[in-house]
């Protein structure tokens, strides 16, 4: 897939809760204030213990000053398209221009129709569906005169429209389904799925299916915008989906942008501070991220990417000052421990780039980079301490062989994908995640910016192809345990040679990259 180049959008999904109606409204400012882009509710009317979302969604707009508001989505069978038209159009003209729309085909069947609502069978509220796109988007038109649309669901036949929009509202169809997901491409001027629904790994075949349905109808599919809800935990320890720390979720969320084309990510959590760390640590790192990628002059994939010590490295000889003057981040200095008598590169012959200005300071905006690399760095360092400690487990016969390479595909061990800007493919990553993302961006503009940096960047991506393979090996070693045809020494073998590699590699990438990442402004 690609990055379709939308603006980035945030938001939040807030439960509307009527016994806590003052607080649902506060985290509604909350997001407000916080800067964030939309408040969100969702629509199931048949809902005892829910206030109805299109009065709640006008309390908020105006409590609010510039956040726009949305149903996420509404339950159009329990609210007659030329009507949800006006209340749309006259929320908008109302908080000037700060309304979405987001429409659900009705999947409940059962309590739409105790609640008055029609008995229709999904396939029916799915055609109801796109009548009823067809009568809104009329209804929003007062130029064009009476509006007439005689369907099979609806008859709108002769009905005045206005009044208009203050702006034009996006249509957004909630859509999971290959049908709805057609519906989407040929009509609507955005996709909203959540992730319980449709997690990361689903998202390529989904967007096709959109995508395809756009073309068949005369339409670009860059034409319809992504919104994908989530939710997570910043105290995992990432080896899942959005569970680790904020860096962790920037990374995760920022290759949706770029592969998947999401481009509105809206949080489901009723804790403000969850919002506030979403917001301040999340958000700016997500736009950084897809910033750097986008300016980029193109987009590559690429294949790239215990116990008993050796003596220590002549690198670590080396005084490690590089990065530590002022940049808010300090490299992670090799230890010169090796657990492998394999060797799978010469350290001693690592180049290295030019050497800090004496007295130079840095600005916060311009430490974040290299504290971020760093950050992230330091999560592969744990994630690798994890999958050591399961492979002692399984040794220990605390573990079955089957549960642990369950879990081992689980983990993340690849290289910091963004302010790098060269990727190692990914192996031994999250199974919901499963794609593979390489990128050329950083390095290209770290080379343009100082040329004195190339041959660190040249060994740099050498070395990734080498992680690679590696990588490859571990996989390897582990199919052979749960075939049988191999045993946890062998495993071990191959993880103590990507011990040994991977944090060598990580400490050299620090050391030359950190100082060279707040220069010249890759921030």
């Amino acid at each position: 897939m690609a990055d379709y180049g939308h603006e980035l959008l945030f938001g939040t999904f807030i439960t509307p809760i009527a016994a806590q109606a003052e607080r649902v409204v506060e985290l509604a400012q909350l997001t407000d204030d916080l800067g964030l882009d939309l408040v969100t509710v969702q629509d199931h009317p048949y809902q005892q213990a829910f206030l109805d979302t299109w009065t709640l969604l006008s309390v908020i707009a105006a409590k609010t000053a510039r956040v726009r508001v949305m149903p996420n989505v509404v339950s159009l069978p329990l609210r007659p398209p030329a009507i949800l038209a006006k209340s749309a159009a006259s929320l908008d003209v109302l908080s000037n221009g700060r309304v979405e729309l987001g429409l659900g085909a009705g999947p409940f069947l059962e309590p739409i129709a105790a609640m008055g609502g029609p008995k229709r069978t999904v396939g029916q509220n799915i055609g109801a569906l796109e009548e009823g796109i067809e009568i809104i988007r009329a209804m929003w038109r007062p130029q064009d005169g009476a509006v007439r649309v005689d369907g099979e669901h609806y008859r709108v036949w002769g009905a005045k429209p206005g009044p208009a929009p203050a702006h034009e509202i996006g249509i957004w169809v909630g859509a999971v389904k290959k049908r709805m997901l057609g519906v989407t491409g040929r009509l609507a001027d955005g996709w909203s799925v959540s992730s319980p629904y449709a997690g990361p790994e689903e998202l390529p075949a989904k967007n096709r299916l959109i995508d395809r349905a756009a073309e068949d109808a005369g339409r670009e599919p860059s034409a319809i915008r992504r919104l994908y809800n989530i939710s997570g935990t910043f105290d995992g320890s990432g080896a899942e989906f959005l569970q680790g720390p904020p860096a962790v979720w920037a990374e995760q969320l920022a290759e949706l942008s770029v592969t998947d084309g999401m481009s509105v990510f809206i949080l489901a959590s009723d804790d403000p501070t969850t919002i506030r760390r979403f917001a301040a640590e999340v958000v700016p790192a997500v736009r950084e991220l897809v910033a750097q990628e986008r300016s980029s002059a193109a987009y590559g994939r690429e294949r790239s990417a215990g116990t008993g010590a050796t003596e220590a490295s002549p690198e670590t000889d080396r005084p490690s000052s590089r990065g530590e003057r002022g940049l808010g981040a300090l490299p992670t200095p090799d230890d010169g421990i090796r657990l492998s008598g394999e060797r799978v590169w010469d350290e001693s012959d690592r180049p290295e780039g030019p050497a800090p200005e004496p007295g130079r300071t840095y600005t916060a905006h311009e430490q974040a980079s290299g504290r971020h690399l760093v950050d992230v760095h330091d999560h592969l360092r744990a994630e690798l301490s994890q999958l050591r400690g399961l492979i002692d487990q399984v040794a220990a016969g605390s573990v079955g062989i089957g549960e642990a390479r369950s879990q081992i595909n689980t983990m993340t061990m690849r290289q910091n994908n963004w302010t790098l800007g060269t990727y190692c493919e990914t192996y031994c990553r999250i199974v919901t995640t499963h794609h593979t993302l390489e990128d050329q961006a950083m390095f290209p503009q770290l080379r343009r910016a100082d040329p004195r940096l190339k041959p660190v960047i040249d060994r740099l991506e050498e070395e990734h192809h080498v992680i690679h393979d590696v990588l490859e090996r571990v996989d390897a070693a582990l199919v052979a345990l749960v075939s049988g045809s191999g045993g946890i020494e062998q495993l071990r073998d191959t993880v103590d040679l990507l011990t040994d590699t991977l944090l060598s590699h990580l400490s050299y990438e620090e050391r030359e990259l950190v100082e060279p990442l707040a220069r010249l402004g890759f921030s």
